[in-house]
């Protein structure tokens, strides 16, 4: 881990390609053009080319309509009161957990006050305001338009109190005094997350204000030096558009993503080794274009692929790999590189991830037997004494329904962790928590997660995660019937 300590030190994203020594073919001979224009395409090739290219390019087109979507505001406030919106720039924060009926970003935790808002950092650098935190755990993440983050802010690298700058590929333009970091984009589009933790009490809720209102972003030509504040208690709400639903936002559909997936590409650079991608997708783009027949073809892939490959990435088991006793993990989190198919995953499962050095995400939709997760049942995961999850920072459980959102439930308990204090230990010091519809009883209620009387799946986090859970020698408990 690096720490951001000296000026004006530029974090350069970057492909590392593989030793292509003993390759037989020379990569920089090879035509990279795409087809000749005239060239008649089947229509089997155009599906075959279009199913790959809608999972290839869901996250970034997921990317950019969320950028769309949620900039739309005059200025740094709350959608519908619950989600930080701000136009392109800046940021906006929430002053407490995040609501639980937002539909804006699925698996959400309840553990830290988030900011959220984007950037378009070829045309408008922005700088990132970091307040002294003091002992308390935070980390700023910032992602571009593929979902892997390029910053490296936060409490485990050391980072001091300053101002940040982010810029775009393209960006030429000079680093004024003041600035203690830069960190740059791999595209010109980049969306920023702090997350701020805040311990389940009025005393916290109370104490964290003064430096939440410090956290700010803004356009590098407001820069003056001075650290500006915002009380975020008092910005304005504006109205949620379209009709709500218990699942997340519609944010790619797929009758209009072959309309816009060839503008978009022009927007986001090829990593290494993926010119010859490119070329392939936009000759189909360009045939499809021209043949309306072809072009026909291609939605009615979307369509398709958005039902049968699209929505089962739901499902954790397809989220990374085996971390132990029934559970899942990215590897990759939010350094995916080529890595299309958990990229996707991620993106449709639970958008913006830490990074994994930042925040290992272990998740399962099955108990201990290989069976789904149910609430009509009884459930309980038992740490041994000294083997909760070993942190820098903090951890959780979090309990989510069938959309990765929030249950409902009369406790308002949607996690149980390092922020809540009321936790009951077992008499050798081990900690069970329990889950299910049904109470565990009133001697182990502050241990217990509320969950629908049907399927649902649990969540563990650890924010600042030490080596033994970033390389899986930790292994989360089992989740077993009783």
């Amino acid at each position: 881990m690096t720490s951001c300590k000296k000026e004006t030190v530029v974090n350069e994203t970057s492909v590392t390609a593989q030793d292509s020594t003993n390759a037989s073919i020379d990569s920089s001979k090879v035509n990279l053009k795409g087809s000749f224009a005239g060239t008649t395409f089947s229509k089997e090739y155009v599906r075959a080319i279009g199913q790959f290219a809608y999972v290839w390019g869901w996250p970034i087109v997921n990317s950019f309509n969320r950028r769309v979507a949620l900039t739309s505001v005059s200025e740094p406030g709350l959608r519908g009161g619950v989600l930080p919106n701000a136009p392109v720039g800046h940021i906006a924060m929430l002053t407490d957990y995040i609501a639980p009926d937002q539909r804006f970003v699925a698996c959400p935790n309840q553990d830290v006050t988030y900011g959220m808002g984007y950037g378009s950092l070829d045309d408008m650098p922005v700088v990132m305001q970091v307040p002294d935190f003091g002992d308390r755990f935070w980390v700023y993440a910032a992602w571009d338009a593929r979902t892997d983050e390029f910053s490296k802010l936060g409490k485990q690298y050391g980072t001091k109190p300053g101002f940040y700058l982010m810029v775009g590929p393209n960006w030429k333009g000079k680093v004024p005094a003041g600035i203690s970091g830069v960190f740059r984009s791999s595209t010109e589009l980049a969306a920023f997350c702090p997350r701020v933790f805040l311990n389940d009490t009025d005393e916290d809720r109370k104490a964290i204000q003064p430096v939440l209102n410090q956290i700010m972003a803004y356009p590098l030509t407001e820069f003056d030096g001075k650290m500006k504040t915002i009380d975020w208690k008092k910005v304005p709400h504006f109205p949620v558009p379209g009709k709500s639903s218990d699942e997340e936002i519609q944010w790619v559909p797929a009758a209009t993503f072959f309309d816009q997936l060839p503008d978009i590409m022009k927007k986001v650079p090829p990593l290494k080794g993926e010119e010859s991608i490119y070329a392939t997708i936009n000759a189909v783009l360009d045939a499809a274009k021209k043949d309306p027949s072809l072009m026909a073809v291609l939605k009615e892939v979307a369509l398709t692929a958005d039902k049968e490959m699209i929505q089962p990435l739901k499902q954790w088991k397809y989220n990374g790999v085996p971390a132990g006793n029934g559970w899942f993990s990215d590897k990759n989190n939010a350094d995916f590189g080529v890595d299309y198919f958990v990229r996707t995953a991620t993106s449709k499962s639970n958008m913006y991830e830490n990074v994994y050095t930042e925040t290992k995400y272990i998740y399962t939709d099955f108990d201990s037997s290989g069976k789904e997760l149910d609430g009509n049942n009884s459930y309980k995961v038992t740490f041994k004494a000294g083997q909760e999850p070993p942190v820098e920072g903090f951890w959780s459980l979090t309990l989510y329904n069938d959309h990765h959102f929030f249950h409902p439930n009369p406790l308002k308990r949607y996690s149980l962790g390092t922020k809540n204090k009321n936790l009951k230990r077992n008499a050798d010091g081990s900690l069970t928590l329990y889950a299910g519809a049904k109470s565990p009883g009133a001697d182990k209620e502050s241990n217990w997660l509320p969950a629908p009387k049907g399927h649902f799946s649990v969540y563990l986090r650890s924010y600042g995660p030490k080596q033994s859970v970033i390389d899986g020698t930790w292994m989360p408990p089992i989740v077993e019937k009783y």
